[in-house]
């Protein structure tokens, strides 16, 4: 999406670099997408049924991996998906505050059109794999389609580390709506312990948290520290208590997996999606409704019991430590060992 570059393009960019690690000869190619008005969605998704990826300069290109809608329209003989997420608009989030598509005619027509193009262009995938299970899901609930689970690591996967369990727990990633940052700041109201809370990202709710450490007199407490550095980000991770991320049906989340690398609990709610194939109540973390007073009743615990937040975040640790990018590229790549 035009000058928009987020979780999904720093993936792919991942991606592309473990690819060339590996010998292979990669590049990037993208094409942009407008979702609004709600007449561009299909007329910016047809441009990939069109674009022509066989050869280059008369040298074959032998493998495509489209990653979301809609780039997997694409045509290609070895085309292969690992699908990151579809136009959600369109399926889970239809007819909700997240979908700019209602239940007017007009919309349900293009809901449809949107689904069937899925149901053709992704069966012509000699290969479907998900980013989450959460993703594979909804594939199988709304299109009858079943996709390996291929989990993405961070960019930063080996230099994340421990040092201590502080006193603050971290959020870092974007604000935004939908993350629920807001959760985190209303649950500090309530905590009883001298914890603390650190925010790190930027996005359009950055105002409205303002305004609520504003409200309700959280300055000393709370803490928007806007983007940081890689190094300071490490460093949060590595000297916080545990981490707070608790986004509303997420299709992954990186910060799950950048947590339990620095053997940090986490902090989610029962309908944060990815982050619950992660995330055990009581043995990763504690998955909890999402109160402001429970939130805080779980913080106050791990602050007054460091021990706690060690054996849960050491638990994360060891389900995470063994996902390779080795392990992606092989099945990525395994239609070209058939010959």
């Amino acid at each position: 999406m035009p000058f928009i570059h987020g979780g999904a393009e720093l993936l792919v960019e991942l991606l592309k670099d473990n690819f060339v690690r590996r010998g292979y000869k990669t590049d990037i190619v993208a094409l942009p997408f407008r979702w609004f008005p709600k007449s561009n969605v299909l007329k910016d998704a047809l441009l990939w049924r069109f674009l022509d990826l066989w050869d280059d300069a008369g040298k074959e290109i032998n493998l495509v991996i489209a990653t979301k809608f809609p780039s997997y329209l694409i045509r290609h003989p070895n085309k292969v998906v690992w699908l990151f997420h579809q136009h959600r608009e369109a399926y889970d989030v239809f007819g909700t505050k997240l979908s700019s598509l209602n239940n007017s005619p007009e919309d349900i027509t293009l809901r449809d059109a949107i689904v069937e193009l899925d149901n053709i262009t992704l069966r012509e995938a000699r290969r479907l794999f998900s980013g989450s299970k959460t993703v594979a899901g909804r594939l199988k609930k709304y299109n009858g389609l079943d996709a390996k689970t291929l989990y993405p690591l961070p960019r930063l996967k080996d230099e994340f580390r421990l040092e201590e369990y502080g006193d603050f727990i971290l959020y870092a990633g974007r604000l935004d709506w939908v993350k629920r940052g807001d959760l985190l700041i209303e649950a500090m109201r309530y905590v009883r312990s001298p914890v603390r809370a650190l925010i790190a990202g930027s996005g359009p709710f950055r105002p409205h948290l303002e305004y609520l450490i504003e409200k309700y007199g959280l300055k000393d407490r709370v803490k928007l520290l806007g983007f940081v550095p890689d190094s300071q980000l490490i460093h949060l991770y590595a000297s916080s208590l545990a981490v707070f991320f608790a986004p509303i049906g997420e299709d992954f989340g990186y910060i799950t997996i950048e947590a339990f690398l620095s053997k940090k609990p986490v902090l989610t709610a029962p309908d944060s999606g990815g982050v619950l194939e992660f995330v055990e109540d009581g043995k990763t973390g504690f998955i909890i409704p999402p109160s402001p007073e429970l939130f805080a009743e779980k913080m106050d615990l791990l602050y007054e019991k460091r021990k706690l937040a060690k054996e849960l975040g050491e638990e994360g640790y060891r389900r995470v430590k063994d996902l390779s990018w080795d392990y992606v590229i092989d099945h990525l790549t395994e239609i070209l060992r058939e010959g």
